[in-house]
């Protein structure tokens, strides 16, 4: 299995000066979910090298036992600074691709077009494609072979409003994820707010928040398997 998990390259929190980026837990338990059934990882971002990290998900009480074993894992931590530029990434090399979340992706990932061509080239070839958290994002400008949004008529979840405005920052980012996905013709459904919420629904798996990371990368390996 070779898989492809893309990190945002967006640091800066709108303009409230505070940073952000991806979001520690929702990179590492996707990745030793694969890692340890025995895929090959590549890790890439739209600008390449050091993605920028979230900082409230680094804090005490975003630690879990995937992320403790991250900060412990050297070798990943190197290959995460030294991501592969998005542009240089070609679909044709991996069986799937992982969308780690943060807010970040709301910002840059939402429009990168060598994001939303790769989105469509692993769409189009029949691959799985997963997504956490805000990591849907990547998915709103993504159009099926037809012309439409890829998300119309989809079952999908993401970061809800309810979590966004209990983060307090429904004033600050580009545009709330649940709106977006519905304006666009997604059948847009969530979980509680921070439980594990997990939706496939044809080549696309959603994860609502950073509980449901683990979970979408284990949907995402059985679908893999399956195939």
């Amino acid at each position: 299995m070779k898989v492809l998990m893309v990190l945002t390259s967006h640091s800066e929190l709108g303009n409230t000066g505070e940073k952000t980026g991806f979001w520690v837990e929702e990179l590492a338990a996707p990745y030793y979910v694969l890692a340890d059934a025995g895929a090959e990882i590549t890790i890439a971002s739209p600008k390449g090298g050091q993605p920028p990290v979230d900082p409230k998900s680094e804090l005490k009480d975003a630690l879990t036992p995937s992320t403790e074993r991250y900060y412990a894992d050297k070798e990943l931590m190197d290959k995460v600074a030294h991501s592969v530029k998005l542009s240089d990434i070609k679909h044709d090399d991996y069986d799937t691709v992982f969308y780690p979340g943060g807010h970040g992706p709301l910002w840059d990932l939402a429009t990168d077009k060598n994001s939303i061509k790769l989105i469509e080239a692993f769409y189009n070839h029949q691959k799985p494609i997963a997504f956490v958290c805000h990591s849907p994002a990547a998915l709103v400008n993504v159009k099926a072979i037809n012309g439409e949004p890829l998300v119309k008529g989809k079952r999908l979840t993401g970061f809800s409003n309810t979590e966004e405005e209990a983060v307090e920052l429904t004033d600050v980012v580009p545009f709330l994820l649940e709106d977006e996905l519905t304006k666009h013709g997604a059948h847009y459904s969530k979980g509680a707010d921070w439980e594990s919420y997990v939706i496939e629904d044809g080549l696309l798996i959603t994860g609502q928040n950073p509980g449901s990371s683990e979970a979408a990368a284990k949907l995402l390996l059985k679908t893999l398997k399956g195939n």
